[in-house]
């Protein structure tokens, strides 16, 4: 076995775990379990509220 068939073959199974990974991700993104969860996450920034932001540099006191 040389290299070339060596390289092949962890050529082929990189992209093998490549494509599982991906498949994997998209399924989990997908799944509508997680619709709650990723709506909530997409309106976070979007949300109302009324305190201010605190800057942490002067010991988390708003200016």
């Amino acid at each position: 076995m040389g290299y070339d068939e060596i390289r092949g073959i962890g050529g082929a199974i990189g992209l093998v775990m490549l494509f599982v990974g991906f498949i994997g991700v998209i399924t989990y993104a997908l799944w509508p379990g997680n619709k709650q969860r990723f709506d909530h996450a997409a309106m976070a920034p979007l949300d109302d509220d009324d305190m201010p932001a605190t800057n942490s540099a002067n010991g988390g006191q708003s200016k």
